[in-house]
């Protein structure tokens, strides 16, 4: 007499191989996509960076500047900051300044354009030790100046991000319009500057052009995605194969 064997558990490890390899394919298709977004915004801000700087949009039109559109464009125009105005925001490092390698804050402070506008302009970097601005005095900005620079839109927080701390004006994002409410800047502008030019006298901030540094690895990731795919794939249909023998 012939025993069949008990066949539990073919169905559970069908539907658990199948649901895995399902998503680990998306996630490879996801990297792919991702390879594609990041290869074009780095063609876009490559070709925005090495543009002649242009224009500031009049104020009229600020409504109307979109984010993608214009973001890393650069423009120039006269302004003059509001003495003793600034507030900054804390920096490990960034991918658009490879020139900033340690910890530090970037410096930003309301400029007023001819006609009493307000924008917001990243002066650039200082390290922790010249956090005060007593250290940095010779590079407070007089009268009125010719900036240039790229134009930037506020930064998203995550739910890692530190709460600010305007106690000690320090900041952990990009939020220009955090910045103007709790120091009361009647800033309109939706995206703020970040200054290349000119540089201060002695240095500090430091502003600087930014650069493309973006990491793509992508590719290899959708590799290893699809090749975890695969190889599931492989051990599930051999365990399969096994067992059916094992029935018959």
């Amino acid at each position: 007499m012939s025993v069949e064997r008990p066949r539990g558990g073919v169905i559970e490890a069908t539907v658990f191989a199948v649901a895995c390899v399902a998503i680990l394919i998306g996630l490879g298709i996801w990297q792919v996509d991702r390879k594609a977004w990041k290869e074009n915004l780095i063609e876009t801000v490559t070709s925005r960076i090495t543009r002649a700087p242009a224009d500031l949009p009049p104020r009229a039109k600020w409504p109307q500047v979109a984010q993608a559109d214009t973001e890393f464009s650069r423009v120039t125009f006269p302004a003059e900051f509001l003495p003793g105005e600034e507030a900054l925001v804390y920096t490990s490092g960034s991918p658009f300044r490879p020139d900033v390698k340690v910890p530090g804050y970037w410096v930003f402070a309301p400029a007023q354009l001819a006609g009493g506008s307000i924008v917001l302009v990243n002066r650039g970097f200082v390290p922790m030790d010249r956090k005060d601005p007593a250290t940095r005095s010779e590079g407070a900005p007089r009268g009125t100046v010719d900036i240039v620079g790229a134009m930037r839109w506020p930064e998203g927080r995550s739910m890692f991000t530190p709460a600010d701390d305007p106690k000690t004006n320090v900041w952990y994002v990009r939020d220009i319009k955090a910045m103007a409410a709790e120091k009361k800047w009647a800033a309109a502008a939706p995206f703020y500057i970040d200054q290349e030019a000119p540089v201060p006298p002695g240095g500090a901030p430091l502003p600087g052009k930014i650069e493309v540094h973006l990491p793509d690895n992508h590719l290899g990731y959708a590799i290893t995605w699809f090749g975890l795919a695969l190889g599931l794939a492989g051990v599930y249909v051999a365990w399969l194969a096994r067992r059916l023998r094992r029935r018959y």
